[in-house]
């Protein structure tokens, strides 16, 4: 289904733009990219989004491969015809493997976009960190577009 081919596009650019930072960059180096706004900035993160949880490695195991199968599970079983949840879906099971990947062959996962919004500095993210985000904002869209339609 396109949906997999969706996950398996995110997964082979977020690992080729690790695999570039990685073979690249030390660990903390910044490349401006657009001062003051944009920068590749190699970073580990042993953690969840903000460093949270830092070093409870089984739980984010644990966390992936469930969300991995309810993904699939979804995939085979709801869409209905809805290429929109479905290419949300296909977002978030790229990302979450393409994660996943990096906590199994480097203990952290490689972040790499630094981005400045003013004078707030973003914490650092990558490909897989963007698809998951841009899917689960999709889902929610799609939950209140299909409550707007159930209303009407």
């Amino acid at each position: 289904m396109v949906y997999y081919l969706i996950a398996v596009i995110i997964i082979a650019f977020d690992q080729l733009t690790k695999w570039l930072i990685v073979e690249n960059m030390e660990v903390r180096e910044s490349i401006p990219i657009i001062e003051n706004l944009l920068y590749l900035t190699s970073h580990r993160n042993a953690g969840a989004a903000f460093g949270m949880l830092q070093g409870q490695m089984w739980l984010f195991f644990i966390a992936t491969i469930v969300v991995t199968v309810v993904i699939i599970y979804m995939i085979q079983t709801q869409l209905k015809g809805s290429r929109w949840y479905g290419t949300a879906l296909g977002l978030i099971l790229g990302g979450a493997i393409g994660n996943f990947i990096d906590r199994v062959l480097e203990g952290a996962v490689v972040d790499f976009i630094d981005v400045y919004i003013f004078s707030y500095n973003y914490p650092i993210f990558n490909i897989a960190d963007m698809s998951l985000v841009t899917g689960v904002i999709m889902i929610i869209i799609h939950v209140f577009l299909e409550e707007k339609r159930q209303e009407k």
